[in-house]
């Protein structure tokens, strides 16, 4: 059967070891953030995602979501496990203390969504999307506006929604229709239909706070013309309670490959009254602050569901046996020896304990960067942590989410026939995890992102916040004999990494296409060599400590990078190879001979070519 347990261990060493958390507490408001503290939140966090939360996985994607006369109802038990999740605080972490937030950093609130997402990704999206809908009105609404919605959100009473997809745009914003006629009162009149709406209706808060693209009547076209509204399930009244029914309704519910328990829905807008977020016509920008935490939620998604897939995957390797030992018989006194000892299944079994401790360690580092940039005084060092945070925005959402699907789909096969029955869950994993791949903006779009926004961006000002450290790193210790196994594959990578920037720079002002076609092999570069830094990184300090009471950890980190130099870090030689090959290749093809063509009979292709 199904099994999890969160991986605290390691998540204590990616805060305290990888990345000095101290430097954390020594921010603005987080300086009472001591040990004992980070260690309750997270031993209690893990209890509720292994106890609460992991035993309606299996039985929510079984049973999914219903939709009836406008409404939905989540599966069994997640009403209950909301209820829980809210009152223990656990939607509060890292908001502002003005609005009955904890003010933790967001250090914690990433490892923490990690074990949620692990646990039960389709319920991590109810209150994800609330997290992100606060950042908006954190950020944009009117001091009034956030008086009204922020404090119910914070405290879970209140949940929150992202609406931006339609039926006839999806990426291109700027075909939106969905209209706000403005009232004599200040507020708006809202019209139009949405699709794809994560949470959009459900039956675990008392009300849904709507955040919704539209467009003014005089609104220019395109996406200089969209504009940000609030619009909740349920009206408002000036003392906080509910009052009538807002004109925004369920239509539908999606049938989905995956995340059953998550309500995707089609939402209808019937002159529902909204409010204004920010500026006019500033919407996208608005809206965007809301995505890009979003784009690192869904790598952090990503990375949950691979961490369980592992875990299963490992499980079975240790208890199913099958075979022999190719040098041997390892367990004489049984039938056979488990899976464990064969080279194919260590092989995957390595692949997805490196990728994943790989992107903990990344996300760590994001995380660190993100409390940073947020919270110093410092103007030049809060620049340069938030550069850093938006260089790795497409990065952490597009190679975690692909890491993902490789880890899953490692999952089953090391099942073989039993991954693919319902049974031992893990083809679940699989189906989970797709869909990270493409919504929040596809991982094409993430690639275009990084070499057509992020790169260039401020003469390079992004990606030196990336270069430098690794760089010095380098430098630093590339005399040192005891490192040269690691060191020297992670510069060769960089130097890849290096070449492929400038080529692309100088190809695509000339080409678009060139930027194009090189884009996703260039963002799977940028993130294997970021691995390779951190691994590095980690090997320093598990040498350390290989001799302590805790030594087969260290030990674990240092093998396990080992087996990243050596065996997955090789794969930038081919994406380098991919990128130098330029575009000509995929764009020369002619649409029609794409295929498919007409066959008329052997026969007559013989005629034809004699």
């Amino acid at each position: 059967m199904p099994q999890y347990k969160a991986p605290v261990r390691d998540i204590s060493f990616v805060l305290r070891e990888m990345f000095n958390f101290a430097e954390i507490r020594a921010l603005p408001g987080y300086s009472d953030m001591g040990d004992d503290l980070i260690d309750a939140v997270l031993q209690e966090g893990a209890r509720f995602c292994e106890n609460e939360l992991f035993p309606l996985n299996h039985s929510g994607d079984e049973e999914g979501c219903t939709w009836h006369n406008r409404e939905v109802k989540t599966p069994k038990g997640f009403k209950e496990a909301y209820a829980k999740f809210a009152e223990g605080g656990w939607v509060s972490l890292a908001c502002d203390p003005e609005y009955g937030g904890q003010g933790l950093p967001e250090s914690i609130e990433y490892m923490m969504e990690e074990m949620i997402c692990a646990a039960n990704v389709s319920f991590s999206l109810y209150p994800g999307l609330t997290r992100g809908a606060y950042s908006s009105l954190h950020s944009h609404a009117s001091e009034d506006l956030k008086r009204k919605f922020l404090p119910k959100m914070v405290e879970g009473t209140w949940t929150g929604t992202m609406n931006l997809t339609e039926p006839h745009c999806g990426t291109d914003l700027g075909l939106l229709r969905t209209k706000a006629v403005p009232q004599e009162d200040g507020s708006y009149k809202v019209s139009g239909s949405k699709i794809f709406i994560s949470s959009g209706e459900h039956d675990l808060s008392e009300n849904i706070i709507h955040l919704v693209l539209a467009r003014t009547p005089d609104a220019p076209a395109g996406v200089k013309g969209i504009s940000l509204f609030v619009v909740p399930k349920f009206l408002v009244k000036d003392d906080g309670s509910l009052g009538e029914r807002n004109g925004a309704y369920c239509s539908a519910i999606e049938h989905k490959m995956g995340i059953k328990a998550s309500s995707t829905c089609s939402i209808e807008y019937e002159e529902a009254t909204g409010w204004l977020v920010g500026e006019h016509n500033e919407g996208l920008a608005h809206m965007f602050t809301m995505m890009n935490n979003e784009r690192l939620g869904v790598g952090i998604q990503g990375l949950g569901v691979a961490e369980l897939a592992y875990q299963n995957a490992l499980a079975y390797a240790r208890d199913r046996l099958q075979g022999r030992s190719l040098s041997g018989a390892k367990q004489p006194d049984k039938p056979a020896d488990p899976l464990m000892v064969h080279p194919d299944v260590r092989r995957m079994l390595l692949t997805m304990k490196a990728y994943n401790e790989g992107c903990r360690m990344l996300s760590g580092w994001v995380a660190h960067e993100f409390d940073i940039a947020h919270k110093i005084e410092d103007k030049e060092e809060r620049q340069r942590a938030d550069d850093f945070v938006q260089i790795m925005t497409p990065v952490v959402k597009a190679f975690f989410t692909d890491c993902a699907f490789e880890v899953t789909n490692h999952a089953v096969q090391v099942h073989g026939g039993f991954g693919y029955i319902k049974e031992y869950g893990v083809e679940q994993y699989v189906r989970d995890c797709r869909i990270s791949q493409i919504y929040e903006g596809t991982n094409g779009i993430q690639a275009l992102d990084l070499v057509g926004r992020k790169m260039s961006a401020y003469m390079g000002r992004y990606m030196r916040t990336f270069f430098h450290p690794v760089q010095d790193f380098i430098d630093d210790h590339q005399d040192n004999e005891d490192l040269a196994e690691f060191i020297a594959p992670l510069a060769k990578a960089f130097g890849r990494l290096q070449r492929a920037a400038v080529t692309i720079a100088q190809k695509g002002m000339a080409n678009p296409e060139e930027a194009g076609a090189a884009a996703t092999d260039f963002l799977s570069l940028f993130g294997h060599t970021a691995l390779a830094y951190l691994w590095a990184k980690a090997v320093i300090l598990s040498q350390k400590k290989v001799e302590g009471d805790d030594a087969l950890f260290y030990q674990s980190k240092i093998e396990t990078a080992r087996f990243y130099m050596q065996k997955l870090l090789p794969r930038t030689s081919g994406l380098f190879s991919n990128i130098m090959a330029g575009s000509k290749s995929l764009m020369d093809l002619e649409d029609e001979a794409f295929g498919p063509f007409e066959f008329a009979g052997f026969s007559r292709e013989m005629d034809r070519a004699s």
